[in-house]
């Protein structure tokens, strides 16, 4: 695969990530929606309830944003991301009230929808349950399908911060993109695996085979 560094192939590459998503943990019940790929000062990514944000002579689609100045993270964080907006899409869908407070705070339906459907999620006192990380069936979904890192972002304004998963830390100029550290290692002989975040020489203590990175 060409690596990621234009924005026309990142957009694509979104939306193969959306569908990927959606026939793993939604069965393909999710549309697919018009991703865009915007400022979003205070978030990583969202959703559009409406179902006409986007119009052609074809219909109307829901939308969701990937935020531009966030793209340089690890491709497991941009899917943890628009797998979180494709939870609030799903509770949309399924007419469950999933937050509060002007959408900002995420209710314990939220977490219970993004728990079922491949994410962590830890609570933080202002916004609900809405920080969220890749459990290891995504990260295991992301190896399995080759899935590799965005190397391209938006050079955003200073200090710029966001909730749920992070924070800038108000650099003059955007952080480098860096390709994932995170690889499975696969015993031959049994199929038993662990995961590392560094090339490492290591065995199953079961089969006394040395394990191998999964391709």
């Amino acid at each position: 695969m060409k690596q990621l560094t234009s924005y026309n192939r990142v957009a694509g590459y979104l939306n193969k990530l959306f569908d990927l998503l959606n026939q793993h943990f939604f069965e393909n019940e999710l549309a697919r929606p018009t991703i865009t790929i915007q400022s979003t000062p205070r978030a990583y990514g969202h959703f559009s309830l409406r179902d006409d944000a986007w119009v052609s002579t074809l219909g109307a689609t829901h939308e969701i944003n990937i935020g531009a100045g966030t793209l340089a993270r690890p491709i497991e964080a941009i899917c943890a991301t628009l797998l979180h907006e494709m939870c609030h899409y799903y509770a949309h869908v399924h007419s469950i009230q999933d937050t509060s407070r002007g959408y900002t705070y995420h209710n314990k339906r939220f977490k219970q929808i993004a728990e079922s459907h491949g994410l962590i999620v830890e609570h933080d006192p202002k916004y609900g349950w809405t920080i969220t990380h890749p459990s290891e069936a995504l990260l295991d979904f992301i190896l399995e399908n080759g899935l590799t890192d965005i190397l391209i972002t938006r050079n955003e304004h200073y200090g710029i911060s966001v909730s749920g998963t992070g924070s800038h830390n108000g650099n003059p100029t955007p952080p480098t993109p860096k390709p994932s550290s995170s690889r499975k290692y696969v015993c031959p002989c049994c199929g038993n695996s662990v995961r590392a975040t560094k090339c490492v020489h290591i065995a199953c203590m079961d089969c006394q085979a040395e394990m191998v990175i999964a391709c």
